[in-house]
């Protein structure tokens, strides 16, 4: 008997996902004789029974098409948020899996979409998980689809301050997404030929970051531009964050680590703003003119690229295939030029960080790039 695929979207949005939806639905239909259930707004979409029949139509002309067509959130089966409460969900869900008959769900998102998968899994449902973030920091993959379009756009944006940088004589701070991974600064600084780059894995010192860019203007530069990650952190700043990580994981009572977790999570919330006090604290130091763009959710949207369509066209075929095969409970990985399937259990809960010795990182520091240490 053909089998019946239910498929959702969760998370962030960003490029790519409509090529992955086409690429699997196409696939799972006319190849393998499938039923393809969406289902929309992600986790929520399965909890409240919300879905729409992916026909032929349905997925026809939507391959350069930005977002999902399934609309996506970022509400997890176990807490989710409904009539003001947060609810555990997870047998809603359970329950409408067996209600459509499903055969398996195939959940396509980022990181807390791997452990939402593998809660659903331990539930016992067959689920496959699909990377998909601009931030590519999903463990176990060498790439996730919408990284390829964020980093162009960021790349061409970083390209465009540096007319108007020259043009004054200024520092212009540029922050990138990429949540507590580096990977999108890394590479869009490098392309866009950055003289610094501020990364979350290597913790930076502003009176470094100052010194370079004095030297650049001793050497005759008029300019200079800082790349920061969202997530980048003074080495202070980050010795906090380990000292409250550190005290939660010696708590001796519930109690306590709640607090302490609340403590962290009012960090990370007032440490939104940290670019704007970082650019003012460079101007102040450098004596320079310095300025702040804050490219936000321009990295989600739009067209996806060339290598974004492709890829994310190569995960949902092939995800088609593994679901033929009756393999459940993996997540599609690019290793290497390979597709590889790996255990959510074991990418649920670990992060593709990047390495102080990475060789883009090398790379940087050979070509004059300060890293702000």
């Amino acid at each position: 008997m053909a089998q019946h695929i239910g498929i959702l979207t969760s998370g962030g949005d960003c490029p790519g996902l409509n090529a992955a939806i086409r690429g699997l639905g196409k696939a799972a239909r006319e190849q393998y004789g499938m039923r393809v259930t969406g289902f929309l707004n992600g986790f929520r979409g399965i909890a409240q029974d919300q879905t729409v029949e992916l026909d032929g139509p349905m997925l026809s002309g939507i391959l350069t098409d930005g977002g999902t067509i399934l609309g996506t959130s970022r509400d997890k089966p176990h807490r989710m948020p409904i009539g003001g409460k947060l609810l555990d969900m997870t047998e809603a869900v359970v329950a409408t899996y067996h209600r459509h008959h499903l055969d398996a769900l195939v959940c396509l998102g980022g990181g807390g979409t791997q452990k939402n998968a593998l809660r659903l899994v331990e539930a016992g449902l067959n689920v496959v998980t699909l990377p998909k973030t601009i931030d590519n920091d999903i463990a176990h993959t060498d790439r996730s689809f919408g990284f390829d379009t964020a980093l162009q756009i960021a790349t061409e944006a970083i390209d465009r301050l540096h007319s108007t940088a020259t043009s004054h004589e200024r520092i212009i701070v540029v922050e990138v997404m990429g949540h507590r991974a580096g990977w999108l600064a890394l590479e869009a600084g490098i392309a866009g030929g950055a003289d610094v780059i501020l990364l979350p894995e290597m913790p930076y010192q502003a009176d470094k970051i100052a010194e370079a860019i004095r030297s650049r203007t001793q050497s005759g530069k008029r300019f200079s531009i800082v790349v920061v990650a969202e997530g980048a952190m003074s080495i202070n700043e980050a010795a906090e964050v380990e000292a409250l990580v550190a005290a939660r994981g010696m708590a001796d009572s519930k109690k306590q680590r709640a607090e302490l977790s609340e403590k962290l999570c009012k960090f990370h919330d007032e440490h939104v703003g940290h670019t704007i006090r970082l650019t003012r604290k460079l101007e102040k130091l450098t004596g320079q003119e310095t300025r702040l763009t804050i490219l936000g959710h321009l990295q989600r949207g739009g067209t996806p690229s060339a290598a974004d369509r492709v890829f994310a066209t190569w995960l949902g075929t092939e995800c088609a295939q593994v679901l033929d095969a009756r393999k459940y409970g993996v997540m599609l990985a690019l290793q290497g030029n390979r597709i590889k399937h790996v255990p959510i259990s074991e990418v649920a809960g670990n992060k593709r960080l990047v390495p102080a010795d990475h060789p883009l990182v090398h790379a940087g520091r050979l070509v004059g790039t300060s890293f702000g240490v």
